[in-house]
C-alpha cells in the first residue's frame, strides 16, 4: 500500500509540472522522486504518467489520482489536529473571560486546584466566547450576562461596578455621582487590557480622546502622577492599593454596574466542581 508522504509528492509534482520543480521543492533528488512515483504506479496497479523522452506528465489516471490525494493529505492532517485538541483539552483548562476582573481570582483557584494541567486564559468578546465554549476551546467562561442554553450551566459569579478615578483639582471631583457623558469630550488615560469596558466607553463617550496605554504597571504609575481623569472598579480598588491624591466616583450608568456569570458545559461540571465549591464559598465570605 501507499504511503502519505508519496500522495504529498504526487501533488507536489501536480504543482509544479516538472520532476525537476517537484523534487527542488521537496528537498529530493530527482532519481528518487522518479523512483517513488514509480513505486506509487505499482502498488496503486496503474499508470499515473505518460512518459516521453525527456519529459513525463499526468494522465487521466493521474489527475484523478491527485484529486483523491489531496482529500486524503487534508483528511489526514485535519485527523492530526483534531487528535491533538482533544489531547490538549484533556490536560489543558482554558478560560475565557469579558473582562479581567473575574480572572483575578479565578486563574489562582486554578493554579493551586489543578497543579497538573496547564491553565490559561483570554479575553474575547461574548459571541466568541460562547462560540468557543460549545466548541470545547473553552472549559469555562465568563460573561457580563446570563445564557441559557440547552447544555450550558449558568452561574451568578460577582459584580463590579465602574468608577472615575479624578484628582483633587478636577471641577467634578466632588460630586457624589457621576454619569460617562458628564465627563465625555476630556482627555483620559485608559488601560488596554480592560475587556468589554473599553467598548461601553467607546459608546458613550465618544468625543473623549483616551491616552491608551498598554503596559498595566505603566498605567498604574501614570495615574498616580497625572492629573487626567482615569477609570476605575470596586474590585480593583479592594485588589491594590488605592492610589493617593485621586478621589473614586461611582459612575451611575446602569451599563457601568454588571453581573458576571460563569458558564460551563454540564459535561464539565465533574471536572470544575472543586474551583466552583471554592468560588462559592469565598462569595459567602464577602
Amino acid at each position: 500500500m501507499f504511503e502519505l508522504y508519496q500522495l504529498a509528492q504526487l501533488v507536489a509534482f501536480a504543482d509544479c509540472g516538472t520532476l525537476a520543480a517537484a523534487a527542488e521543492q521537496l528537498h529530493l533528488s530527482q532519481p528518487a522522486l522518479s523512483r517513488s512515483m514509480q513505486r506509487l504506479e505499482a502498488d496503486m496497479q496503474v499508470s499515473l504518467f505518460d512518459r516521453q523522452k525527456n519529459r513525463i506528465k499526468l494522465n487521466a489516471n493521474g489527475q484523478l489520482a491527485v484529486e483523491h490525494a489531496c482529500k486524503l493529505l487534508w483528511q489526514a492532517q485535519d485527523m492530526v489536529s483534531a487528535v491533538q485538541s482533544f489531547d490538549r483539552q484533556q490536560r489543558t483548562i482554558l478560560v475565557g473571560s469579558c473582562a479581567p476582573a473575574p480572572l483575578w481570582e479565578i486563574l489562582p483557584a486554578l493554579y493551586h486546584l489543578y497543579p497538573d494541567m496547564t491553565v490559561s486564559s483570554e479575553m474575547r468578546a461574548d459571541d466568541v466566547l460562547l462560540h468557543g465554549l460549545r466548541e470545547g476551546t473553552y472549559q469555562l467562561i465568563v460573561l457580563p450576562r446570563a445564557v441559557q442554553e440547552d447544555g450550558l450551566t449558568c452561574q451568578r459569579y460577582e459584580e463590579e461596578h465602574l468608577y472615575f478615578s479624578l484628582p483633587p483639582a478636577h471641577p467634578l471631583s466632588g460630586s457624589s455621582g457621576l454619569h460617562l457623558r458628564d465627563l465625555n469630550g476630556e482627555t483620559m488615560l485608559l488601560s488596554s487590557n480592560i475587556g468589554f469596558w473599553r467598548q461601553l466607553v467607546d459608546e458613550k463617550m465618544a468625543d473623549t480622546h483616551f491616552l491608551v496605554q498598554e503596559e498595566a504597571f505603566a498605567f498604574n504609575e501614570l495615574v498616580k502622577s497625572s492629573a487626567l481623569p482615569s477609570f476605575t472598579t470596586d474590585l480593583a480598588l479592594q485588589r491594590e492599593e488605592r492610589p493617593q491624591g485621586r478621589i473614586q466616583i461611582p459612575i451611575l450608568d446602569p451599563e457601568a454596574n454588571v453581573t458576571y456569570y460563569i458558564v460551563y458545559q454540564n459535561k464539565n461540571r465533574r471536572l470544575l466542581a472543586p474551583l466552583l465549591q471554592r468560588l462559592i464559598k469565598a462569595a459567602e465570605q464577602t
